[in-house]
């Protein structure tokens, strides 16, 4: 064995075969070695770590702690990692700053929206942009946030209400509720686009309905109906929200919007366009607008009010006058 593979020269460089190993030496073999070694060691010891947050922090009330920690621990490998491999490679600092230097170079030419990623995920953390179990719109997705890494954001994607289903990407489900697609979004995205949050300072959203009536019809009747119907699905959020908008103010400048529904009128050509304006949970929507839309119904139908619609309200003008001649016929 020692005859094909040998140590030669001041350095103790490989040579097999009688062919010198270029940079392959006995240090480098020792340090190779040492580096795999404490690799695994570090990697061992984050997967315990997210191991026992797991078994620890199992219930539903602590995922976003665990989160917190999961990343925690993430980072902190990958700093370990990055510290013991540079001083285990590098322990005379001129070819450590040689070395730095050619290697930042390549990476920020070769790996420039890889770096814009993990910037975003840094952004993405200390602007508090948003958070794991957050409903966002980023990169044109709209769902739950439901992982956070280094470079993607994962999203449990949701349906597009009726209004923005022209919008991409084609989603089929008609309401914020879950399609079953998981998407990734680039962390890069927060520097190109808008991320709209809907639930990080003010967890409720404004809704509206929209009805149609006739001119003829029993306005305040209609309007009593909307609002009863709307109030009682609503009044334990009002509480909520009032507070929950207390809050934001305090902390940004705005003016504080009602939150006990409200009835405006939209005069048209054919009929009166009465939209019913409550807040409701992020989470839920389409429950809530279902049931109210329920009793409206009911209320209509109880009231004797009809929903205005296209074929409702043609009439006839007039028609000339036709006369029959059956005698000459």
């Amino acid at each position: 064995m020692g005859e094909f593979i040998r140590l030669v020269g001041p350095n103790r460089a490989v040579e097999i075969f009688g062919v010198k190993l270029v940079g392959v030496t006995a240090e480098n073999g020792i340090k190779l070695l040492i580096s795999i070694a404490f690799v695994l060691v570090v990697l061992l010891l984050s997967w315990l770590g997210r191991t026992i947050s797991r078994k620890f922090l199992s219930r539903p009330a602590h995922e976003r702690l665990r989160f917190w920690i999961g990343q925690v621990i993430g980072l902190s490998a990958a700093l370990l990692l990055v510290l013991g491999l540079v001083s285990i490679w590098f322990d005379d600092p001129t070819r450590l700053s040689s070395a730095v230097g050619l290697v930042t170079a390549g990476i920020a030419f070769a790996l420039q929206k890889v770096i814009t990623a993990v910037a975003g995920y840094f952004v993405i953390l200390r602007g508090r942009t948003f958070n794991v179990g957050d409903r966002i719109r980023m990169g044109g997705v709209r769902g739950d946030v439901i992982a956070l890494g280094f470079m993607q954001t994962t999203i449990m994607e949701m349906g597009q209400p009726p209004a923005a289903q022209a919008d991409e990407p084609a989603v089929w489900v008609q309401s914020r509720q879950y399609t079953g697609r998981v998407v990734t979004v680039s962390n890069a995205k927060i520097f190109d686009e808008p991320v709209f949050n809907y639930t990080r300072d003010f967890p409720y959203i404004w809704e509206e309905i929209h009805v149609p009536i006739k001119y003829g019809a029993d306005r305040s009747r209609a309007e009593q109906i909307l609002l009863e119907a709307a109030s009682r699905h609503t009044v334990r959020i009002e509480k909520l929200s009032k507070e929950a908008l207390a809050e934001m103010k305090r902390r940004y400048f705005m003016e504080a919007g009602e939150v006990q529904p409200k009835v405006y009128y939209r005069l048209t050509d054919n009929w009166i366009e009465m939209a019913v304006r409550f807040v409701v949970e992020d989470h839920g929507t389409r429950a809530a607008k279902d049931a109210i839309s329920r009793d409206i119904l009911t209320g209509f139908d109880a009231a004797g009010l009809e929903v205005a619609s296209a074929t409702s309200i043609v009439t006839i003008a007039g028609l000339p006058p036709v006369r029959a001649d059956v005698a000459n016929r």
